[in-house]
């Protein structure tokens, strides 16, 4: 019995529209009151919320090399390599919210469904586990997950209401913000640069107002 995919055809996805698919997503979990909407956000609490487990555990590597994670669609599991415990505070989060992503954006969830009623009628049906991996270059799927992750851990709204009167130049400043958040201090960078807010040169620690400095207490 061979598995089925049940992956959706890549697609190019634009940065807003990924901020909406995590908008849409915080939002849904602020209007269930026995969730709700809080910060730092609880990636676990958001799976639950979709209806997916998440399980920490050791992930052998294949034949192509280590696995960071896997989904595997008819259980509704996410599989988070635990060699991630090891990593800086807010990597788990990250690497969880990234997988989230996966879930949301290209597991055909229809054909989960439909596969999940063959498995009531008894009939033997499997689906191909997702697997995603620590990637140097993020490209495709990788990338849209991790802009995706990026919005929902702190999408925007809330960063404009964190932000203040803050010098979002100064470092000390970053670093209470990224811990507010739960987030890496590479995570918030790479979010406050590509809202414009900061601007960090390449091989360098030097921060500068971005070019949208001043929109971000809009």
């Amino acid at each position: 019995m061979s598995a089925a995919q049940v992956l959706q055809p890549f697609r190019f996805m634009a940065k807003h529209e990924l901020e909406c698919r995590a908008l849409d997503v915080l939002l849904s979990l602020q209007a269930d009151p026995d969730y709700g909407l809080q910060f730092p956000l609880d990636a676990s609490r958001v799976a639950e919320f979709l209806g997916i487990d998440v399980v920490w555990d050791q992930l052998p590597a294949d034949d192509i090399g280590p696995l960071a994670a896997r989904i595997l669609p008819l259980e509704r599991l996410i599989e988070i390599n635990e060699a991630v415990l090891t990593a800086p505070a807010g990597f788990g989060e990250s690497t969880l919210a990234h997988e989230i992503g996966h879930w949301v954006l290209h597991i055909d969830r229809d054909a989960v469904a439909r596969l999940e009623r063959l498995q009531g009628c008894g009939v033997a049906v499997s689906a191909a586990p997702f697997l995603c991996r620590n990637a140097t270059e993020l490209q495709g799927l990788e990338w849209q997950a991790q802009y995706f992750a990026g919005c929902l851990l702190m999408p925007r709204h809330e960063l404009v209401a964190r932000c203040g009167d803050r010098d979002l130049t100064q470092w000390p400043q970053l670093y209470a913000l990224a811990a507010e958040l739960g987030v890496t201090i590479s995570n918030l960078t790479h979010r406050l640069g590509d809202l414009g807010w900061i601007a960090l040169a390449p091989d360098s620690r030097q921060l500068a107002p971005g070019p949208l400095a001043s929109t971000r207490s809009d």
